[in-house]
């Protein structure tokens, strides 16, 4: 099984470039029945009832695209993917980061952003990643990224957005992640209120998500594709929570791939840390019952959780939103499916 298996004619047409105004607006396939509905994700609230659990991730980008100056008045960029040193603060930090043109950037080179931000390059960690320094003269990266820092937008948004805050969830927290939960977009403090009020209970957790959101699958077996480790914590309350949900026979219904990713991982490795986690067919789902999420690119491992979870039926469900012109990729639109029960012809596909 290889990327060739996950690949679909995605025209550029459907790739919304802009997210929509009133967030719940966008459009939400319900896929939850025997029969696809059209609905809003204004209408979620009514696919929940007492007993479900709505799981999610609450982390904040950070605006951690850096443009920077090279000792030869050159052009350089930095894209912060997560500190080395979980927990370090000073006025040096050390990162991991993809620095673009790496190769022309050798150990020790110094890059600035004005006179408060300072990044020095050191070992190269391969496919463009390099160890980096970076430097503030009083200890205030945060600030500094605020000051000098772009929104790591992904390469297939070419407008430039407005607004950053479009690109965070109303419930985000930390800033730590170089991309967005993009499924959590769509919801608003409104539409939580109302999930809670159908009987469904909210539940937050973290999963700091990193590069694997921009690096392309190379190889031609998922044999071989290593995921990069991303930090993520599940409070062990959130986890009972969900499991004791499981047991009364409740729903946990997760909100992006990501949330999915930490539950999984919380319930294999523990409430925190790292996971590298591959989630691919076949896979035992340990925690979630239903998945919220928007429509990935062709040949991306966030498609191979997909059918990992729901089957091979997510080809016939993209197909028809494609036909039906929903919007595709981190503004698009948004579907909720269930998971495939042991059994099912979908699971014998896999």
């Amino acid at each position: 099984m290889g990327p060739d298996d996950f690949d679909y004619d995605l025209p550029a047409s459907a790739i919304a470039q802009e997210p929509l105004e009133d967030r719940p607006a966008a459009r939400l396939l319900d896929a939850t029945g025997p029969s696809v509905v059209h609905r809003t994700v204004r209408d979620l609230p009514s696919l929940l009832g007492p007993g479900d659990v709505l799981v999610l991730n609450d982390t904040r980008v950070l605006p951690a695209r850096l443009r920077l100056r090279r000792p030869t008045g050159g052009a350089a960029e930095v894209l912060l993917l997560r500190p080395v040193d979980e927990g370090a603060s000073g006025t040096e930090v050390r990162w991991e980061a993809l620095v673009r043109p790496s190769r022309r950037l050798p150990p020790g080179t110094e890059l600035v952003a004005g006179d408060d931000l300072a990044v020095e390059i050191g070992a190269d960690l391969g496919e463009g990643r390099r160890h980096v320094a970076v430097r503030t003269p009083d200890g205030d990266l945060d600030g500094a990224l605020e000051r000098h820092g772009e929104m790591p937008l992904p390469p297939y948004l070419t407008t430039e957005l407005a607004d950053p805050e479009r690109y965070q969830t109303v419930y985000s927290d930390r800033p730590a992640s170089a991309a967005a939960p993009t499924a959590g977009l769509h919801l608003t403090e409104e539409v939580l209120e109302r999930c809670r009020a159908a009987g469904a209970r909210v539940e937050r957790l973290e999963l700091v998500v990193g590069l694997d959101t921009f690096r392309p699958v190379t190889v031609d077996d998922f044999d071989d594709h290593r995921m990069h480790h991303e930090r993520y914590e599940v409070s062990p309350d959130v986890l009972e929570t969900c499991l004791g949900a499981r047991r009364k026979g409740g729903r946990v219904v997760a909100v992006g791939t990501t949330t999915v990713r930490a539950l999984e991982s919380a319930a294999r490795f523990g409430p925190g840390g790292s996971t590298d986690l591959f989630i691919r067919p076949p896979f035992d789902f340990l925690v979630v019952d239903a998945l919220m999420t928007n429509f990935h690119l062709p040949r991306s491992t966030l498609l191979v959780m997909l059918e990992s979870f729901t089957g091979t039926r997510w080809r016939d469900l993209y197909r028809g939103a494609l036909e039906a012109g929903y919007r595709f990729l981190s503004f698009g639109d948004a579907m909720v499916v269930t998971r495939a029960p042991t059994g099912s012809p979908e699971e014998a596909d896999r």
